[in-house]
């Protein structure tokens, strides 16, 4: 696989000797010479003066430049073609044993913990991601917030905090960014400088570069680990209750149309995700989406994603170009992972013309919040529509709106399951049935609450029993569904 011979032996210099700057005061002859003259010295001699170690900040220099002269030196050496054929844990055993050759070969004063980072960091280069390689491998990191190559965010466990990764140089941070945006085919120049993407494990990625970033290259990773979060999980977590659980499965059963709605970072995503886990499997689902995040579980599942500009600036197809081609796709569900401008219009009337049990997000800060996000999106539509007849629109299309949020001190909670009533004159009737009410905040920096049922019953039980749906009415009874604990 390997052409050993092409391996080069680096020529190390012999070391030059220390200059006059690192001797040691005792190693001057005039050393004891110090103060004015005539000036009397303690009887015990003068003071050595302290030898200030060397700084180690020259050290990550050195083993970047280390790091770049063996993997250019592994790359000439690898047989690409081989490579592709063989199996993926087979490769990185044997271009571990060349890089371990390498490093030999550089005689780099290296002790065995820097020589494994070393190998690990090229496997990683050459392999995967580079840097990111170690955060991504951590499973309670859900953000990755990079903002230049030697600033390193992550969310862990729902606290902000500095990484202990860096990259080489913008140059560096670039090469990763495009091995991630050319992987699903798209770009990230000069006149493209924003992008969305997504890697292997469905986490969605940003990226912004100069001369839009102003600091140098930047990029967000939302993760969507190995192991998603389930409605186990969920009620585990007290974000949610058994009870609302069984309610939205009820609704997602009955063919329903839901629509979260949650701030950045709330978990719209992921509880579109599980929400669309009771779809039965023998519907056929078309999902649409910016990047592909969605992760259904269905085997009838037709998944579509956008696609930007060319670099001629054709080519682009938007979510209203793919939502208007799934009509024609025969779908018993359509699921949009975001409405965020004038598609919201189409997804409103698809759901009034039969293609009931569609889901989407929507970003609003409540419940309430969200009649009027929806207005300014239908309106970037271009159609000049009375408002009242958007509410209408919005009043016949939505059955159940989804509030999630994120609160202080990082733990998610369905803040809010209503229903939507109708119209009453101009404006639209919602009326809450679960709730969660925030309490305060604990010794720990996180808010704490309880979940509550209002006491009122949403109007369409009679169509969940027509789809065989028979809930206990005594979940809608008004009393405390669950307390969180507020200590420690």
């Amino acid at each position: 696989m390997f052409s050993r011979s092409k391996i080069p032996t680096l020529k190390v210099p012999n070391k030059p000797a220390a200059d006059s700057e690192n001797k040691t005061p005792e190693s001057s002859p005039k050393a004891a010479e110090s103060g004015p003259p005539g000036a009397k010295l303690p009887a015990s001699g003068p003071k050595p003066m302290p030898i200030k170690p060397k700084k180690t900040e020259d050290k990550s220099e050195e083993f970047y430049a280390l790091k770049s002269r063996i993997h250019r030196k592994l790359v000439e050496a690898l047989d690409l073609a081989a490579i592709a054929k063989r199996k993926g844990d087979e490769v990185k055993e044997e271009v571990r044993q060349v890089i371990v050759t390498l490093c030999d070969e550089e005689n780099a004063l290296l002790n065995y913990t820097e020589k494994q980072r070393l190998v690990v960091e090229i496997l990683n280069e050459t392999f995967g991601l580079g840097p990111l390689e170690a955060l991504l491998a951590d499973p309670h990191i859900s953000d990755i917030l990079i903002n230049g190559p030697r600033q390193v965010y992550v969310e862990r466990k729902g606290s902000l905090q500095k990484a202990n990764v860096s990259f080489k140089d913008d140059a560096h941070l670039l090469h990763v960014i495009d091995k991630i945006v050319s992987s699903i085919g798209r770009r990230c120049d000069e006149v493209s400088p924003m992008v969305d993407a997504r890697l292997k494990d469905g986490s969605r990625v940003n990226a912004v570069i100069p001369p839009l970033a102003i600091d140098g290259p930047s990029m967000s990773i939302r993760r969507f680990g190995t192991d998603p979060i389930t409605w186990d999980d969920y009620v585990a977590f007290n974000s949610v209750t058994p009870e609302m659980v069984e309610f939205l499965r009820g609704c997602v059963l009955s063919h329903l149309n839901v629509l979260i709605v949650g701030g950045t970072g709330s978990g719209k995503t992921t509880l579109l995700n599980n929400l669309s886990s009771f779809i039965p499997d023998t519907e056929r689902i078309v999902t649409i989406e910016d990047a592909a995040e969605l992760q259904l579980r269905q085997p009838h599942v037709v998944r579509l994603e956008t696609r930007p500009p060319n670099i001629e600036g054709k080519g682009r197809v938007s979510i209203r170009d793919l939502l208007i081609n799934s009509l024609r796709m025969r779908p018993d569900r359509i699921v949009v992972g975001e409405c965020r401008g004038p598609e919201t219009l189409d997804m409103l009337q698809a759901m009034n013309t039969g293609h009931d049990g569609s889901l989407t997000t929507i970003h609003a800060n409540s419940v309430r919040d969200a009649v009027q996000r929806v207005e300014t999106m239908v309106m970037m539509a271009g159609f000049e529509l009375p408002i009242k007849a958007i509410r209408q629109q919005f009043a016949s299309a939505i059955h159940i709106l989804v509030n999630a949020n994120r609160l202080t001190g990082g733990p998610r909670k369905i803040m809010s399951v209503a229903e939507v009533q109708g119209m009453e004159g101009d404006a639209v009737t919602i009326q809450e049935i679960f709730k969660f009410e925030q309490m305060g905040i604990n010794s720990s920096g996180k808010a704490y609450g309880q979940f509550i049922a209002t006491g009122l019953r949403p109007s369409f039980l009679d169509r969940l029993s027509y789809s065989g749906i028979n809930l206990d009415t005594s979940m809608f009874e008004r009393r405390v569904l669950s307390k969180d604990e507020h200590s420690g």
